[in-house]
């Protein structure tokens, strides 16, 4: 795995690359504790999902994956801390069953609460976390001048300790009563196969959502060389397969937003945008997929897993994942994998990691 050094100290984010090869994928014991599955799964919370395939495999992808995968469910809820901590809730969803929780706000800027895996994570301003009365650390990036300090406080609630009449509890019972009295607006996806019955969460009055998957298709492309030269990169060494993997991710992303300058026949202004396709190899018919709303991880895990088994081992394809922002306006964190063409399991890995 190779880091990119930072260009300017303005520079929000940094992109690392792996290149390794996939595991076998027994469908009786699905992989989870190497690249790219672990990558994938330590995303918090997905806002966006992209699959890009030749256009020829698109039938197929109908046919094996989306017709079997439901489109992922989530909610909008308006529900304060305390009832969250409180009742079957607490008990059915979070002692007993996995849900993701986010609530509304900007992080670095607004108080924002989290729920995953059973640990819930609050990100604080002076006035609430000292209102709270709850021990956490200070959170955000040092020295940077204007900004008022921040606190990070975290709770595993699925711990034995985390019970009423417990001393670390009823602190944060109270603080739910305190500083966090006011009912929120969360995005709320349950992670685990079974719904509780009756379902607790039924009486605040939930919004459900579904994120139906989006085509494009047809789309006339510019393609350009998708497979490493490893001979080379080895023998030239990391500045190559840097502007090699630099150059491919732009390309890729490029296609994530539809742009029309991979299109084959894009005529436009230089003085506009000086942007040609790298090492271009050929032209041919892309289409792309993508699902938006509140996903979680293991979702987008079983859909990489799907996409693996349905395509043919020589086909090329593209899944990239983006969570929701971390507090500056687009310091999204994300993930690109890259499956090349006649390959015989290698795989490309992009990671862009905004700083919290």
């Amino acid at each position: 795995m190779l880091s990119f050094n930072q260009p300017a100290v303005y520079q929000s984010s940094n992109c690392y690359v792996t290149y390794g090869i996939l595991p076998h994928l027994d469908p009786k014991q699905l992989p989870s504790k190497s690249k790219p599955w672990t990558t994938l799964t330590s995303q918090d919370f997905v806002h966006k999902a992209d699959l890009i395939i030749p256009q020829e495999m698109l039938e197929l992808v109908q046919e094996k994956l989306l017709g079997d995968k439901l489109a992922p469910t989530f909610k909008r809820v308006v529900i304060s801390l305390h009832d969250i901590l409180s009742g079957e809730f607490f008990t059915e969803y979070i002692k007993k069953g996995d849900v993701l929780m986010l609530s509304e706000g900007r992080r670095g800027i607004d108080n924002v609460l989290s729920l995953r895996g059973g640990t819930l994570t609050m990100f604080l301003g002076k006035e609430a976390y000292e209102r709270a009365g709850l021990v956490g650390k200070p959170h955000g990036v040092k020295g940077k001048r204007g900004l008022k300090p921040r606190w990070i406080v975290e709770f595993d609630l699925t711990s034995p300790s985390m019970f009423p009449g417990k001393k670390g509890f009823d602190r944060l019972i109270y603080a739910s009563n305190n500083a966090f009295a006011e009912p929120i607006t969360w995005l709320f996806c349950n992670v685990s196969s079974t719904t509780p019955d009756p379902d607790p969460l039924s009486r605040h009055f939930a919004t459900n959502y579904t994120a139906n998957p989006g085509l494009s298709q047809g789309i006339d492309a510019v393609i350009p060389k998708l497979s490493p030269d490893v001979d080379f990169i080895a023998s030239s060494g990391k500045e190559d397969f840097e502007d090699f993997s630099t150059n491919l991710y732009e390309w890729l992303s490029l296609v994530r937003l539809q742009s029309p300058r991979i299109q084959v026949g894009d005529k436009i202004d230089p003085y506009l945008s000086r942007y040609q396709v790298p090492d271009s190899d050929t032209e041919g018919k892309i289409c792309k997929i993508s699902w938006q709303g509140f996903l979680a991880p293991s979702w987008c895990r079983q859909i990489l897993i799907g996409v693996i088994t349905a395509l043919p081992s020589k086909t090329w394809f593209s899944f990239s994942t983006t969570t929701f922002s971390k507090g500056l306006a687009g310091d999204n964190a994300e993930c690109t994998i890259l499956r090349p063409p006649n390959s015989s399991g290698e795989y490309l890995m992009w990671e862009v990691k905004g700083h919290e």
